[in-house]
């Protein structure tokens, strides 16, 4: 048996405090010591007591094998002992939903909602090396990317997400982790300091749709990144012209908060406009009921539910049905 750290406790996060002040963070270093505790506080979510009660009655394992390079593949049925599969895996549906992954833990397969594996898939072969590199990843869900960085040899990953189960959903792969290098924080980038220029690639994956302004969202992406960083950038987009935007009159897919979707020309040349160079769209998919589906893991509607039953090619609204694309560029 090991002991893992408790992560409510502050010094849970004394190694992130540690790496942040050698890179010259010590402000945000202090901040993050405030809002930290104060977004995982028992009042912060109705369901925030049930979750760390259900973290810290998770059986304390040591795994005796962990893959992150070609999958998130943590410990072996073998490594249970008396306890069953099935055991843990009711223990682990107190986190229900699970959207991002697959996860393999201790030989329960989490079949998560995403089939993120698939999108991580088209786009590595295009990024830079993440070896070495300093990685922030903003809207990082439970953080299932950021375990595949540091199975390229990324030196530090650090994930944000506002969305408290997502974020516990990270801790309870951590527990049997115990990574020093890999973080998701309860933050959003409004959170993140102004002018940080310190990352040497920031990812934005499926955010930009839902922020007002996405030329603001890109310039707090490049403020981000030191000079010659490299941004990946995941987002909806629409067939179209140079100057083609689409804004849904009212829901998207039965999303509320979806604002714009561009057409790739478009999307370049707000990342033109935003200082960005050595653009490049490196990958386009339409998102198939294949990738985005309902499980046992996550059993609210899902892709499906938000195309028109008649027509897929259409949202349930009667727009065109969600096609993504992956840009990468470079800060100067």
């Amino acid at each position: 048996m090991s002991c893992r750290p408790d992560f409510h406790k502050p010094d849970f996060y004394n190694p992130l405090h540690r790496q942040l002040e050698a890179m010259g963070l010590d402000q945000w270093s202090q901040q993050l010591q405030l809002t930290i505790p104060d977004r995982m506080s028992f009042e912060s979510h109705g369901k925030m007591a049930e979750w760390q009660e259900a973290l810290h009655t998770l059986p304390e394992l040591s795994p005796s094998y962990i893959e992150l390079k070609d999958r998130v593949e943590i410990g072996r049925a073998e490594d249970l002992g008396d306890l069953s599969c099935e055991q843990i895996a009711e223990q682990l549906q107190a986190f229900h939903p699970w959207r991002k992954g697959p996860y393999s833990l201790f030989g329960v397969d989490i079949d998560t909602e995403w089939r993120s594996d698939w999108k991580w898939q088209r786009l590595l072969p295009h990024i830079q090396s993440l070896a070495g590199r300093k990685v922030l990843d903003i809207g990082c869900g439970n953080g299932y990317h950021g375990w595949r960085m540091l199975g390229e040899g990324a030196d530090l990953v650090l994930g944000i997400d506002p969305t408290l189960i997502s974020v516990m959903q990270y801790q309870v792969i951590q527990r049997y982790m115990g990574a020093e290098n890999h973080y998701v924080l309860p933050l959003g980038i409004e959170d993140i300091p102004a002018d940080l220029a310190c990352f040497d690639s920031v990812f934005s994956m499926g955010v930009l749709y839902h922020r007002r302004s996405p030329l603001d969202h890109l310039l707090e992406l490049k403020a981000c990144l030191r000079p010659g960083g490299e941004l990946v950038l995941e987002t909806l987009i629409v067939e179209g012209d140079k100057g083609t935007a689409f804004m849904p009159e009212g829901r998207y897919a039965k999303m509320r908060n979806v604002w714009f979707l561009p057409s790739i020309v478009t999307m370049a040349l707000w990342l033109r406009r935003c200082g960005f160079k050595d653009i490049a769209c490196v990958d386009t998919n339409r998102t198939s009921i294949e990738e985005q589906r309902q499980t046992e893991w996550m059993n609210f509607e899902s892709l499906v539910d938000y195309l028109d039953p008649e027509d897929h090619s259409k949202t349930i609204e009667g727009y065109p049905a969600p096609l993504r694309a992956i840009f990468i560029a470079t800060k100067p």
